[in-house]
């Protein structure tokens, strides 16, 4: 993975455009991509976190848990899934396809 800003960069709207030639389509592939990384995302912080699952409550294990907490912070720290999915569209890493062409 790139170094990813993890604050907002300004963007030239027409650098969107010059794949797709619409400003829109450019933004609604970038949503979905955001989409796919977010959902990637928390399902492997969940997984990392459901390790530490417990049914107990108290005060010793909010000590115990201090892995649980750096699992949290690294997650936390992470660029959004807005500038990942930007940044891989801006680099050419992002498939997409129209459904319509490829029906005809």
């Amino acid at each position: 993975m790139a170094t990813v800003p993890a604050s907002i960069v300004t963007r030239n709207v027409a650098d969107f455009a010059k794949d797709t030639g619409n400003v829109y389509e450019a933004v609604s592939i970038i949503s979905k991509r955001a989409n796919q990384i977010s959902v990637k995302i928390k399902e492997e912080l969940n997984s990392k976190l459901a390790e530490f699952a417990t049914t107990v409550d108290n005060l010793e294990e909010v000590f115990e848990n201090r892995e649980q907490i750096e699992i949290s912070k690294y997650y936390e720290r992470m660029p959004k899934p807005t500038n990942l999915a930007v940044e891989e569209f801006m680099e050419d890493k992002v498939y997409y396809r129209y459904p319509e062409e490829e029906a005809e």
